[in-house]
C-alpha cells in the first residue's frame, strides 16, 4: 500500500546569509531540517568561497523560484591582479603570475568601462553549466577543457569601492547568469597581468537584500522564538514586480479549474499577473492573452493550502 506523503504545512521563503565553505546544496539541506519540509530548493547557486545572500523557498514558494532566478542581482567583489586561477577564483589551481605593481588605478578604471552594458561572457570551467549533459566542473576535474559559448549578459552598474593594490573592491549589479569569476579573469586580461575573484558576497538577489538575510544559526533561534509568518516571505514577494488582479467568486472557482478567466481589460497589465481571491489568498499566475482578454492560470495554487 502506497504511503501517503505530508502536505508542506510551510511556505514561503527564508533569506539566508550563507557562510564560507558551504555550497548552496547544503544549505538547502540544512534548512530542509530546520524546517521540516522536503519541498526546499534554492534560486542562484553562490559558490561555496562566496558568501551573501541566498533566498531559499519552501513548500509552495518553490513554484515561484524562476521569477526569482530571472531578477537581477548585486555584488560586493575582490579581485587579486597578478594571479590568474584555472576556476578563476582563489579556490583554484594558479595557472600564471605576473608583477602587479606597475598597475595604476587610471588603468583599470579605463579597462572597467568595457564591462558595463550588455557584453559577451564566456563561462569559467569551473562552473555547473552542463555540455552535452555533463557539468563543466567535472570536465575540468577530468583535465579536459573545451571551448565554451560565451553568453550575453548585463552589467547595469558597475562601480569602484577601493583600491588597495593588487587589491580592487567592486560593487556589480547585473543580470541573471553573470559570473563575477569570469568578469574578474577578463578585467586581469584586459590590462594584462590577469587576475582573479579573491572574495565574494552577494548584497541582493532580486527583493532580497542582505539586511533580510539571515545566518542558518539565527534561522533556528527564530524558528523557536517567532511564528513561521514572522520568519519567511510569503511565496509571491519576488512577484512583487508583476500586475496583481483580485478575482471575483465564480471567477475563482474556475481559476481552480484551470479554466481561462475573461477580465474586461488589460491595459496597463503586465503580461505575467499575480492571482488574489477577494479575501487576499494567493490563487497563483496567469498569462494574459490580449486577443481574447482572458486570462490564463499557468501556477493555480490550492487555497486549502496555508498561504504563508
Amino acid at each position: 500500500m502506497a504511503k501517503h506523503r505530508r502536505q508542506a504545512v510551510r511556505h514561503g521563503y527564508v533569506v539566508i546569509d550563507k557562510p564560507a565553505g558551504w555550497t548552496s546544496h547544503d544549505v538547502v539541506a540544512r534548512v530542509r531540517r530546520l524546517v521540516g519540509e522536503r519541498r526546499v530548493g534554492h534560486a542562484g547557486t553562490l559558490d561555496p568561497a562566496a558568501v551573501g545572500v541566498l533566498p531559499v523557498a519552501v513548500g509552495l514558494a518553490t513554484r515561484t523560484v524562476e521569477y526569482l532566478a530571472e531578477s537581477s542581482k548585486a555584488y560586493r567583489a575582490w579581485i587579486t591582479f597578478g594571479t590568474a586561477t584555472d576556476s578563476a577564483d582563489r579556490d583554484g589551481t594558479v595557472i600564471s603570475t605576473s608583477d602587479p605593481s606597475h598597475l595604476a588605478l587610471a588603468k583599470v578604471a579605463k579597462a572597467i568601462n568595457a564591462f558595463r552594458g550588455a557584453i559577451s561572457q564566456r563561462p569559467p570551467m569551473h562552473s555547473a553549466i552542463k555540455v552535452d549533459g555533463r557539468r563543466l566542473y567535472d570536465l575540468a576535474r577530468a583535465g579536459l577543457e573545451i571551448d565554451v559559448e560565451p553568453r550575453q549578459v548585463t552589467i547595469h552598474d558597475l562601480r569602484i569601492v577601493d583600491w588597495t593594490s593588487p587589491v580592487l573592491c567592486l560593487e556589480v549589479e547585473c543580470s541573471k547568469g553573470t559570473y563575477i569569476r569570469s568578469l574578474a579573469r577578463d578585467l586581469g586580461d584586459a590590462v594584462g597581468t590577469g587576475a582573479h575573484l579573491s572574495h565574494l558576497v552577494r548584497t541582493r538577489s532580486g527583493p532580497f537584500g542582505i539586511d533580510d538575510a539571515v545566518t542558518l544559526e539565527e534561522l533556528e533561534r527564530l524558528l523557536g522564538e517567532s511564528t513561521w509568518d514572522q520568519v519567511a516571505y510569503h511565496p509571491d514577494w519576488v512577484m512583487r514586480h508583476l500586475s496583481a488582479l483580485v478575482l471575483g467568486t465564480q471567477q475563482a472557482i474556475e481559476w481552480g479549474q484551470g479554466k481561462p478567466i475573461s477580465v474586461n481589460t488589460l491595459d496597463g497589465i503586465t503580461a505575467t499577473v499575480r492571482a488574489y481571491d477577494a479575501d487576499g489568498r494567493w490563487l497563483g499566475v496567469g498569462e494574459c492573452d490580449p486577443t481574447a482578454t482572458s486570462l490564463k492560470p499557468v501556477k493555480v495554487i490550492p487555497t486549502e493550502s496555508p498561504s504563508s
